[in-house]
C-alpha cells in the first residue's frame, strides 16, 4: 500500500510539474502578445556585434539587385544605426530581409507600392500583425550564421549514399536472425558490425552536425509558413495573397522532408535522465537511422533550395512590412513622417535626420546641384545626410522623415566619411579620388538619374590643387541625370561654380561670448568664418589668436601669406 501511495505522489508531482509548465508557457505567451499590442512602435533593446551584421549581410550578398547601396554609401550615411532604429523584427529571416530592404534602393514604383500596401495592411489589422509577430518569434534566430551560410555549404558534404548504411543494417538483422541457429558465429558477426557502425556513426555525425542546425530551421520555417497560410488566408485581392501563395508553393516542394524529420532534428542526450532519449540515441548509433534520414532530406533540399528562398523571402518580407509600420508609429509619436511621392524635381519639406531627438527641420527644392558652405559644426554634413537619407528611405522603406518628400527614383552615391585604407595601403587622398571616380563613372555610364553627396571635396590635398580639381569634378557632376549635393569650406568654389550650383549656407551666432548654431539652411554663400573664433572660445592663448587673425587678414586683403 505504501508503494502505491509513493508512486501516486510521484505521478501527481509529475502531472503538477507538467501542468505548471504549460500554465507558465501560456502566461508567457499572453504577456508577449500583450506587449506587442501595448508597446507597438517602441524599440526593444538588443545587442549588436560584428557577427550579427555579418550574418545579416549574407542574405543581402546572396540577392544582388540593381541600385543597391554600395558599402561606401551605406557607411557614409551611418545606415547600421538607421537599421537598428527600425529593427522591430523577431526572427533571423525578418531581420536579414529588413537589412536587405534598406540596402535595395533600386526598387521599382510597383514594388514600392506593394510594400506600402503590406505596411498599411498590418498597421490597420492588429490581430493579423500580432499573430505574425508571435509566429516569427517562434521561428526565432539562427545564431552566428545565416541560413544561407549553411545552404551555400551543402556542396561541401559531397555526394552521400545510404547504400553502406542499408548493407550494415541488413547484416545486423541477418546476424540477429542466425542467433537461434549459430549463436557464437552470429554473435561475433553482430558485435563486429555493431562496433563498425558505432565508430562510423561518430565520424559521420560530427560531419553533419553543423548542417542539422539548418535542417531544424528549414523545418521550423515550413511549419511557420503552414501557420501563416491559415492565419493570413484571405480573398485573392488581399495585399498578402502573393506572399502567402509563394510560401505555400515553397512548402509543398519540400513537404517530403517532413516524413521522419524528427530523427534528424530531434536529438537526445546520453548524459540526461530520459530513458527514451537514451534508447533512441543507441538505436541511432547502431542502425544509423538518423544518418539515412539526413541523406534523404539532404537530397530533397539540394533539389529544391529555391523553395527555401521562396519561403524565407515571403515570410521575411511580411515581417519587414510589420517592422516598417512599427517604426512609422514611433515616428508619429515623435517628429513625424510622410509617405514619399514621385516627381520630376527633388523637394523635401521640413526634413530631418531620423536619429535626432530634437532636430531642426529644413526645406529644400533642388532643380540643379547644391553647394553648401558654412562654419565648422554649423550643420552642413548633417543636412547632406538628411537629404540623401530621405531619398534612401523613400526608395527602400517608402517612408521619409519629413513633412513631405517628392523626387524621382535615383541611383544613390555618397563620398563623405572616408578614411585611410591601411590594409590596402591607400592614403586618404587615394581613397577619396577612388570614391569620387566611382560616382563619375556611374554618371557617364548612363541609366536612371543619380543623386550624390560629396562632403569636403578633396580635403586630402593642398589648397590650390584642391580648389582647381574640386571645381572640375563638381562641374563634371553638373550634367543631365545627376543631382549633386556638395559641402565645402573653400568659399572660392561658390564663385567658380555659380553657373552650375545653387548656393546655400549655415552660419553661427555669437551670443554673450558663446557660439551657437541655429542649424537653419539659408540662401547664398557663407559670409562668416569661425575657426579662429572657436580657438578663442575654447581658451587658447590670446597671442595665438591675434597672430592667426592677422595672418588670415593679410591673405584675404593681399592674396599672400608672406
Amino acid at each position: 500500500m505504501e508503494y502505491l501511495i509513493f508512486f501516486a505522489c510521484v505521478a501527481a508531482f509529475l502531472v503538477f510539474m507538467v501542468i505548471q509548465g504549460v500554465v507558465q508557457d501560456r502566461k508567457k505567451s499572453r504577456n508577449f502578445e500583450k506587449s506587442l499590442r501595448e508597446d507597438y512602435g517602441r524599440l526593444r533593446e538588443r545587442e549588436y556585434n560584428p557577427d550579427r551584421f555579418q550574418r545579416m549581410d549574407r542574405f543581402f550578398r546572396k540577392h544582388p539587385l540593381e541600385g543597391q547601396l554600395d558599402d561606401i554609401t551605406w557607411n557614409d550615411l551611418g545606415m547600421d544605426e538607421i537599421f537598428k532604429s527600425m529593427n522591430h523584427t523577431y526572427s533571423s529571416i525578418g531581420e536579414e530581409y529588413l537589412y536587405h530592404t534598406l540596402r535595395s534602393a533600386g526598387r521599382s514604383a510597383e514594388e514600392l507600392e506593394h510594400l506600402e500596401e503590406l505596411v498599411r495592411y498590418f498597421a490597420e489589422n492588429e490581430d493579423e500583425r500580432v499573430s505574425l509577430q508571435v509566429n516569427m518569434a517562434k521561428l526565432g534566430y539562427m545564431g552566428k550564421y545565416s541560413l544561407y551560410d549553411y545552404l551555400d555549404n551543402l556542396d561541401y558534404l559531397g555526394e552521400r549514399s545510404n547504400l553502406k548504411h542499408y548493407l550494415s543494417d541488413a547484416l545486423l538483422v541477418m546476424f540477429l536472425a542466425l542467433m537461434p541457429f549459430q549463436l557464437s558465429v552470429a554473435l561475433c558477426g553482430f558485435l563486429a558490425v555493431l562496433i563498425y557502425n558505432i565508430l562510423g556513426y561518430t565520424k559521420e555525425k560530427s560531419e553533419i552536425e553543423p548542417y542539422v542546425v539548418s535542417f531544424v530551421y528549414v523545418m521550423k520555417l515550413m511549419k511557420l509558413c503552414a501557420r501563416l497560410e491559415q492565419l493570413l488566408k484571405k480573398e485573392e485581392a488581399s495585399p498578402v495573397a502573393g506572399e502567402v501563395q509563394r510560401m505555400s508553393q515553397g512548402r509543398r516542394k519540400l513537404q517530403a522532408m517532413e516524413r521522419g524529420s524528427s530523427l534528424v532534428t530531434y536529438g537526445g542526450d546520453l548524459t540526461g535522465g530520459n530513458p527514451v532519449e537514451v534508447l533512441l540515441d543507441y538505436l541511432k548509433m547502431a542502425f544509423h537511422v538518423d544518418l539515412i534520414q539526413f541523406n534523404r532530406m539532404l537530397k530533397i533540399l539540394r533539389e529544391h533550395v529555391d523553395a527555401v528562398d521562396e519561403m524565407a523571402e515571403s515570410a521575411g518580407g511580411l515581417e519587414t512590412a510589420v517592422a516598417i509600420g512599427a517604426w512609422r508609429h514611433g515616428l508619429e509619436q515623435g517628429n513625424g513622417y510622410c509617405v514619399p511621392v514621385q516627381g520630376p524635381v527633388y523637394e523635401c519639406v521640413n526634413g530631418y535626420h531620423p536619429l535626432l531627438t530634437h532636430p531642426v527641420k529644413n526645406t529644400i527644392r533642388a532643380e540643379r546641384g547644391v553647394l553648401l558652405t558654412g562654419s565648422n559644426a554649423s550643420g552642413k554634413s548633417t543636412f547632406l545626410k538628411t537629404c540623401i537619407l530621405n531619398a534612401v528611405l523613400a526608395q527602400t522603406v517608402h517612408t521619409c522623415t519629413a513633412e513631405s518628400y517628392r523626387a524621382p527614383l535615383f541611383r544613390i552615391f555618397t563620398s563623405m566619411a572616408l578614411r585611410d585604407d591601411l590594409a590596402g595601403g591607400d592614403s586618404y587622398y587615394i581613397v577619396e579620388i577612388k570614391s569620387l571616380k566611382r560616382i563619375l563613372s556611374a554618371a557617364m555610364a548612363g541609366g536612371p538619374p543619380i543623386l550624390c553627396a560629396v562632403d569636403e571635396v578633396l580635403r586630402g590635398t593642398n589648397t590650390v590643387e584642391r580648389i582647381a580639381a574640386s571645381t572640375q569634378i563638381l562641374k563634371s557632376l553638373h550634367r543631365d541625370g545627376v543631382l549633386c549635393f556638395a559641402a565645402t569650406h573653400d568659399i572660392e568654389l561658390t564663385d567658380l561654380l555659380a553657373e552650375d550650383y545653387d548656393n546655400y549656407h549655415f552660419e553661427e551666432e555669437i551670443v554673450d561670448g558663446d557660439i551657437r548654431f541655429p542649424y537653419r539652411l539659408l540662401p547664398g554663400k557663407a559670409t562668416t568664418r569661425n575657426a579662429i573664433k572657436l580657438l578663442e572660445l575654447i581658451g587658447y592663448d590670446r597671442e595665438i589668436i591675434e597672430r592667426a587673425e592677422s595672418l588670415a587678414g593679410r591673405f584675404l586683403s593681399e592674396g599672400s601669406w608672406i
